[in-house]
């Protein structure tokens, strides 16, 4: 999803990838996603599930267009 720190994400495109964090001891996996509009914008979130990202960035793409 990057390199040198630097989103790979295309206009228009999402990425994401599962990592797994410790948390008071537990294993828990959490989604790094990458959305970036067709105008070049981007939006960035880490969340628990594919579908909480995705209605993150709905709720994003929502406060832009006003």
């Amino acid at each position: 999803m990057t390199i040198n720190g630097v989103s790979t994400t295309q206009r228009g495109q999402e990425q994401y990838e599962t990592f797994f964090s410790a948390h008071r001891g537990k294993r828990i996996s959490r989604i790094m996603y990458d959305f970036r509009t067709d105008n070049g914008e981007l939006f960035s979130t880490v969340a628990p599930t594919l579908t909480e990202c995705r209605k993150r960035r709905d709720e994003w793409l929502k406060s832009r267009k006003k």
